[in-house]
């Protein structure tokens, strides 16, 4: 039998690093999606040689996402997990204060750019008959932080397309899964803190968890039998999904 393949996006640090570790640790083939291909290099050389490839591409460039997912495919076989963790926080401003254009970005990479590496995999999965797509959500998809508009309205967006891909897709056998991996200790926090925008609870490091906590519950959760979980979208801290990983 076949090794899992598994596409992650934004792996070229935080998360999606800390994920494609545990995931070849498994033996499981992954590709290294990051928008530089010098940082997915990077995460590519700290694995076991040939578990997986490192791919170079920005997540707006739809023509380069099929060409990574072709070049993925091609050295490993058919995909069989996505899990979509790229994302930027935008501008952390006012409303009257945001850039349009970078306002604009975010929407473009935290949901037009994901749903565009989802329409790239969907074809395979349903011909197949099965396949499994994380998407990285947020709690800020669901309550408004003062002067993160563009992230909640991105993450808002997220998570009403993984109900519907759940909606369309479930009964061709894609599974579909939304979670929101709590306060992490990444690139994106430091950024948060940085800002005259972070809320008091973020200013302390120290209440941050480290990448590896999300990683292995996502790594649960992309071969769990958990069906009650399937189109939600799932707090880390949830004692039903802490109990995935025991």
């Amino acid at each position: 039998m076949s090794s899992p393949v598994v596409l992650i996006t934004g792996a070229g640090r935080g998360i999606g690093a800390a994920t494609a570790k545990i995931l070849t640790e498994q033996g499981v083939k992954v590709g290294v999606l990051a928008r530089r291909r010098a940082d997915a290099e990077a995460v590519v050389a700290g694995l076991s040689a040939g578990s997986a490839l490192a791919l170079g591409c920005d997540m707006r460039d739809r023509v380069g996402l099929r060409e990574a997912l072709e070049a993925l495919e091609e050295a490993f076989g058919p995909l069989t997990g996505l899990i979509n963790n790229a994302a930027i926080i935008g501008p952390l401003e006012k409303l009257h204060e945001a850039d349009p254009d970078a306002w604009a970005e975010t929407i473009d990479v935290n949901l037009s750019a994901t749903l565009w590496v989802i329409q790239a995999v969907l074809p395979g999965f349903i011909e197949r008959g099965s396949g499994t797509i994380i998407n990285i959500s947020s709690g800020a998809a669901h309550k408004p932080i003062a002067g993160w508009s563009a992230y909640c309205a991105s993450k808002a967006g997220l998570a009403m397309l993984t109900q519907s891909l759940h909606l369309e897709y479930a009964a061709a056998g894609v599974r579909v899964f939304g979670i929101a991996p709590g306060v992490v200790d990444t690139g994106m926090q430091t950024a948060i803190r940085a800002s005259d925008h972070a809320p008091e609870r973020l200013r302390d490091r120290s209440n941050l968890s480290q990448p590896e906590t999300p990683a292995k519950i996502i790594v649960a959760l992309l071969f769990s039998e958990s069906e009650a979980f399937r189109g939600q979208e799932l707090d880390i801290r949830s004692e039903h999904l802490q109990n995935i990983v025991k």
